[in-house]
């Protein structure tokens, strides 16, 4: 059952985070293909409810999966400002956006390996994965429509 799990997991972190396959994603839609297409003024530009821009929404998920990895790894489970990066992260150079999307790739190079590795699923490995695959679609989702904004 957990060979199961991670196999399919890992199918559904390489959809959403490098190459769709079908699964849910449309080809050439991933969010590491998607953040190819996009500049850092664009990443710049507030958009949506929270007018966030693209590069808060990528530094919010690389914080997401460092917090999981974090609890994971450590069991850290001390309270993080979720806030923080909506609050900070603002307009980016070139240079910075280049940054924030490498510290993406990392920490999802990471956790593919953490989820790989990992000799145990239960309850708390199991569902803080899934989350970490919900939760950076529903962001690629955000980015995606605020690129119709953008890009028009």
């Amino acid at each position: 059952m957990s060979e199961d799990f991670r196999n399919n997991l890992l199918q559904l972190m390489t959809e959403t985070f490098e190459k769709p396959m079908g699964i849910y994603l449309d080809p050439d839609t991933s969010l590491f293909q998607t953040l190819e297409t996009v500049s850092a003024a664009e990443a710049s530009i507030p958009v949506g409810g929270k007018c966030a821009s693209l590069a808060a929404q990528v530094a919010h998920v690389t914080f997401y999966i460092e917090s999981f990895e974090r609890f994971a790894l450590q069991g850290d489970n001390s309270p993080r400002d979720w806030g923080l990066i909506w609050r900070t992260v603002e307009k980016v150079t070139p240079g910075e956006w280049d940054a924030y999307k490498s510290k993406l790739r990392e920490a999802y190079d990471r956790m593919m390996k953490l989820f790989q590795e990992n000799p145990t699923w239960n309850e708390d490995t199991i569902g803080g994965s899934l989350s970490v695959v919900v939760h950076t679609a529903y962001h690629l989702g955000e980015i995606r429509q605020a690129l119709c904004t953008l890009k028009k």
